[in-house]
């Protein structure tokens, strides 16, 4: 039960048992999956067309890239809020699958300086017009090109990006609390507003999570450089 106490919303009678953390880390775990995936679509085949054909816009696409590492959460979030709300044209805010696309782009546009800058890195260590050139000339497509040449060749900047974006959407709070959705920041402090002990140690499993990702990039690193080294 929920009771309002002017702008204070005060939960009773609520169960934070281990069933309710895993709903909720399910819940970012699948929304994490699909931002990556979403990153993933977006952010390769842009990187490769810039550097193959219009290097010359590289510069604005990095500034471009770097924009929500300067423009707060708060303001992004509040901007699809005023563009989507239940009077525009599109109204997204207005269904639950509508408000958790919002939220997806919301983490993409926050993983974006992280994915691109992954991806981009990925694209300097490989001949990309050679290795083009050698598929056009056995009649590729663009996206075979894509999908069976560039991509392998960068898969460790892609997990390396995609372990950044996976830790960025656990532990984000202002956009699921302002779009009123659920995920594990805002689960976090409810529970830490009615809760003593639970919330650290929430913090710290968080925290690890955070560790693991960050392990998992200097492995498959490492794997990728002696299997380079082996051939």
């Amino acid at each position: 039960m929920s009771v309002n106490y002017g702008s204070k919303r005060v939960v009773s009678g609520a169960h934070y048992g281990l069933r309710d953390w895993l709903a909720q880390r399910v819940t970012a775990a699948l929304m994490a999956l699909f931002t990556i995936l979403f990153g993933v679509l977006l952010v390769v085949p842009t990187a490769y067309w810039v550097r193959l054909k219009m290097p010359g816009l590289r510069p604005y696409i990095e500034f471009i890239t770097l924009l929500p590492l300067v423009i707060p959460a708060i303001v992004i979030v509040f901007g699809y809020i005023r563009m989507f709300n239940t009077s525009s044209w599109l109204p997204l805010t207005g269904s639950a699958m509508g408000t958790n696309l919002l939220l997806m782009f919301g983490y993409a546009t926050l993983a974006l300086p992280y994915m691109y800058r992954a991806v981009d890195t990925g694209l300097r260590t490989i001949d990309v017009a050679t290795l083009t050139e050698a598929a056009q000339s056995l009649g590729a497509g663009w996206i075979t090109i894509l999908s069976r040449v560039i991509l392998p060749n960068v898969l460790v900047a892609v997990l390396s990006g995609a372990f950044l974006t996976f830790a960025i959407v656990i532990g984000e709070f202002t956009m699921a609390a302002l779009l009123n959705r659920p995920a594990f920041g805002p689960y976090m402090q409810l529970l830490g507003a009615n809760r003593a002990y639970e919330p650290s140690a929430l913090a710290v499993i968080s925290f690890a999570i955070t560790w693991v990702c960050m392990g998992l990039i200097q492995l498959v690193t490492r794997f990728s450089k002696h299997t380079k080294a082996a051939r």
